[in-house]
């Protein structure tokens, strides 16, 4: 979501306000010299980007509370919650390299053994880069420094800044329980006026023969339909999926109306759009109450959050890096919920590219009607 903003989270003791990562990890896939058209190929790219971040992230381990500040640009940090997360990404970490190695066979690349966590750590400390690898390497490097920033940014503000980074309940869904090799596509904030880009987008879909989530507003799905038919609307979304994102693009952990913010859309989708509509809310920028699940709950919702970030709301991230940051962070985490947004260009050219690079890697497509 758009990270630019000011996050503001109120405490009984004031605020606690942090800006956006300055810089957003991007890479140049061409420097990896194979192509991901096969399931052990994809499995290698996997291994090899695996044993990266956790390079980098055994790495950020060494550095003192000062340090981490400095480095993640904040003033305040939940030690408790950085902690959390490291240790859930070195167990998905393992269990991801664990899947991409039994691949494995006499000279393939970036295939140390590793039987627990302690051999992980070794083989990533001791990562030994191939001089057909070594381009690669350099940007890899470069894109998991930078993109375990982000994540560790997030990790230290949580929970005193919610984000997609933990969960509060099990109502809330983020893409780790998807099997492996499969991705689910969502779109946030639209819809756009007529002919813009969600219908770009949609027509694209419909070509790829892919589904996804769409978490509209219900301002702009009011704004739509003041221009138009709620029979247009159904025609244009037919097929997909229209979740909720509230009335307004706003914090829905500081906002005093986000309980009628989300009671009021949910009434609209489900009369506008019955036949695409499903129980899902995305709450803007990631951001809920911690005790918020009750109230989901009572509204028959589940919380879709998500763990692969285009960031294609930045105009620092073009159409092609936002497609090859998504591609380096399906090969890490093997599966999850992809984060795009419709009213930006950059999501119809984007998925084709991705449907392109990975075809023939044994990657699966969620359908939209059969996430749960």
């Amino acid at each position: 979501m758009f990270r630019i903003l000011v996050l503001a989270v109120g405490l009984l003791s004031g605020a606690v306000q942090a800006a956006g990562p300055q810089t957003m990890a991007t890479v140049d896939r061409a420097s990896w010299p194979q192509q991901l058209d096969s399931p052990a190929a994809f499995d290698t790219a996997s291994r090899a980007e695996i044993l990266m971040f956790a390079k980098m992230l055994l790495a950020s381990e060494s550095r003192d509370e000062a340090a981490l500040k400095q480095q993640l640009g904040i003033k305040q940090i939940s030690l408790d919650s950085l902690q959390t997360v490291r240790q859930r990404f070195w167990a998905r970490l393992l269990q991801n390299y664990q899947l991409a190695q039994l691949s494995c066979s006499q000279g393939t690349e970036f295939c140390p053994p590793v039987t627990d966590l302690t051999t992980l750590r070794q083989q990533a400390s001791q990562l030994l880069i191939a001089p057909p690898f070594a381009a690669w390497a350099q940007s890899s490097a470069d894109f998991h420094r930078s993109y375990l920033n982000e994540q560790l940014r997030l990790a230290a503000l949580f929970p005193k800044v919610s984000s997609e980074i933990a969960l509060f309940s099990e109502l809330e869904h983020n893409g780790d329980e998807l099997v492996d090799r499969q991705f689910l596509l969502t779109f946030d904030d639209g819809p756009t006026a007529s002919h813009g880009n969600s219908d770009l987008l949609l027509t694209t879909l419909a070509e790829q023969n892919l589904t996804g989530i769409f978490y509209v507003l219900g301002s702009s799905l009011q704004a739509r339909l003041q221009k138009t038919s709620a029979t247009a609307l159904q025609g244009l979304y037919a097929g997909q999926c229209v979740g909720l994102h509230g009335w307004q693009h706003q914090s829905h952990s500081q906002w005093g109306e986000w309980q009628d913010s989300v009671s009021r859309s949910n009434a609209l989708l489900r009369q506008s759009l019955p036949d695409s509509y499903v129980a899902w809310f995305r709450p803007p920028y990631g951001q809920r109450l911690p005790d918020s699940g009750r109230f989901f709950q009572q509204q028959g919702l589940q919380v879709g959050l998500w763990n692969i970030d285009s960031q294609d709301w930045s105009n620092k991230v073009s159409a092609d890096a936002a497609g090859q940051r998504v591609l380096t962070l399906m090969l890490l985490w093997r599966r999850g919920v992809i984060l795009f947004h419709d009213i930006h260009s950059k999501a119809p050219v984007a998925v084709p590219w991705l449907v392109q690079a990975t075809r023939g890697s044994g990657l699966s497509w969620q359908d939209c009607h059969d996430y749960r």
